[in-house]
């Protein structure tokens, strides 16, 4: 596991968030998105990527990001 996977994981836990509803925040919160595809397969997790709108992107996110801004070459 990468130093900047386990950075993420460990915002989403304390957050109390699950990793998909941190992912569609970030990606949601990029001004050049319009829109983002996610890939739900069941109903249980649309409902938690819908609740992914309520996530605010936070200095720690941010933070992350910036050590990391190519985490999976």
């Amino acid at each position: 596991m990468t130093e900047a996977l386990r950075a993420y994981l460990k915002i989403a836990r304390d957050f109390g968030i699950n990793p998909a509803q941190l992912a569609i925040a970030y990606v949601t919160s990029r001004q050049f998105v319009t829109s983002n595809i996610n890939g739900a397969t069941n109903l249980g997790q649309l409902h938690a990527d819908l609740r992914a709108s309520a996530v605010q992107i936070t200095a720690e996110i941010e933070a992350v990001h910036q050590i990391h801004r190519d985490p999976a070459p």
